[in-house]
């Protein structure tokens, strides 16, 4: 199978006529081909974006567009299966998985298109004589860099707005997973997206990537990815005065209290890190639990963890392989260095019987207590390993909880109604969860962080604001 570029509504090869191997995780063999797009192909999409913006995508009505956003959705509900198939295949995660993300994926649709035609403006008193408005408008080309471990998800996370409040888009998935995107693409111009509203590019990111967010002709871009590409990102598009939304990654710490709800916070907690093989920004990979009930909590996310068990999508279970060779050996050191240094490892789940050996699995990996300035305790290792250490009393979560450079997201665990407030204030993240954690992914929740986890949010009806930009007009009536 060899998959293409969009632009301009035709499938067409990358102008240099090269392609890239698309690797099976659970083998390491090839089962796919993309294009290898350069900053010629990039070119050509973000002209075909600005032609539709100045054709008819531009002077649809709000009403129209949202129209199309909601065909679209209903089509993703549709080919939920295949989707989710891609996905699996695509990235190696469980089915289980892969259908909750194509479930999501038509949410993101189905919701801003039902609230592209609630975007109001106002109306400013000012002199006599004058009326004053401000009014929502798109920014007009939008860069899409997605990455690879919710393709799908994200594809839905950042288009489905962008298009909403009227931008055209030119999406550069990643190499390493981009099916689902390029399917969801398929479907998007069955729904009735004229030709140029969507455009993809697939490739390599230093080169169709960097080629995009430096492109002249983008006038927003987001990108969820590390915060050393997200710093190259932020650079390039402010060499032309580009704006965008940045998501970084994190490390998120559940933090339980003596009065928790033990029995309740102990599966949550075990999924909150082993969720996608723990590749997900908003992992909670530091467990955090005071000093009074920490031996004995301790013991029963152990428990857990050794029942926990890795296999291809189609077992099913816990956890699938990490995506690629570089992020396998990456999560295989931390565990291995930890070990090295005394760090003692608490309890590692199991791989399944039958796996390929060349297969990018890790078995997940509970350590504790973790030295505060260790590495498990401070780095984003994004693989299913977490970090147990003890704290004394509220003074010490907060501070534990604040030492490392992200501040995406944290969950508190207490009965205590005014400490869960006290928790919340002071905690840096962008989202805090109080005895849960992730809320179902939550579309209408806005999603973002502080610190190296970036800046901007995502999700929610913020996200519509960030997609467009303000036009004051001041009309002079006498």
């Amino acid at each position: 199978m060899h998959r293409q570029l969009l632009i301009e509504g035709r499938w067409v090869d990358a102008a240099a006529g090269e392609t890239i191997d698309v690797i099976d995780p659970c083998t390491a063999e090839p089962f796919c081909t993309i294009a290898r797009g350069r900053a010629e192909d990039v070119d050509r999409a973000v002209q075909a974006a600005q032609r539709a913006l100045d054709g008819p995508w531009g002077r649809m009505t709000a009403t129209e567009r949202g129209r199309i956003l909601q065909r679209l959705a209903q089509l993703i509900i549709a080919h939920g299966d295949e989707l989710a198939q891609l996905e699996a295949r695509d990235t190696g995660k469980p089915m289980a998985v892969a259908r909750a993300d194509a479930a999501a994926v038509a949410r993101y649709f189905e919701f801003y298109g039902g609230a592209a035609d609630k975007v109001h403006g106002q109306t400013i008193p000012y002199l006599n004589g004058y009326n004053v408005s401000v009014v929502r408008i798109p920014h007009g080309v939008t860069a899409h860099i997605i990455p690879w471990n919710y393709p799908a998800q994200m594809m839905g996370r950042t288009l489905a707005p962008a298009l909403a409040m009227g931008n055209a888009a030119v999406v550069k998935p990643s190499e390493d997973a981009c099916l689902t995107t390029l399917k969801l693409a398929e479907l998007a111009m069955e729904a009735g997206l004229p030709p140029g509203v969507l455009n993809i590019v697939t490739g390599y990111g230093a080169e169709a990537g960097a080629a995009l967010t430096a492109h002249p002709g983008i006038h927003f871009a987001t990108f969820t990815g590390s915060p050393e590409v997200g710093m190259q990102v932020q650079q390039a598009t402010a060499r032309n005065h580009v704006p965008c939304v940045l998501e970084l990654g994190g490390k998120s710490p559940q933090i339980v209290f003596d009065d928790a709800d033990l029995a309740k916070a102990a599966p949550i907690i075990v999924r909150a890190i082993v969720q996608n093989a723990g590749q997900t920004c908003s992992a909670g990979s530091r467990l955090l639990v005071q000093q009074g009930v920490y031996d004995r909590f301790v013991e029963t996310i152990a428990h857990h963890f050794s029942a926990l068990r890795v296999g291809t999508p189609e077992m099913d279970l816990d956890c699938g392989p990490m995506i690629n060779a570089k992020q396998h050996a990456r999560v295989r050191a931390f565990i291995a260095s930890a070990i090295e240094q005394g760090v003692p490892l608490l309890a590692e789940g199991k791989l399944a019987e039958g796996l390929s050996p060349n297969g990018y699995f890790v078995a997940p990996a509970l350590f504790g207590p973790v030295p505060r300035t260790h590495g498990l305790a401070c780095q984003e290792i994004f693989g299913p390993v977490l970090s147990a250490m003890p704290f004394t009393d509220e003074e010490d979560a907060v501070r534990l909880a604040n030492a490392t450079e992200y501040g995406l997201v944290a969950g508190v665990w207490t009965e205590n109604g005014s400490r869960q407030s006290r928790m919340a204030r002071r905690i840096a993240s962008g989202q805090v969860f109080i005895n849960c954690y992730g809320a179902g992914g939550g579309v209408e929740l806005p999603f973002g962080g502080v610190k190296k986890s970036g800046y901007g949010r995502e999700k929610g009806l913020l996200a519509l604001e960030e997609m467009s930009t303000t036009k004051t007009i001041v009309q002079h009536y006498e």
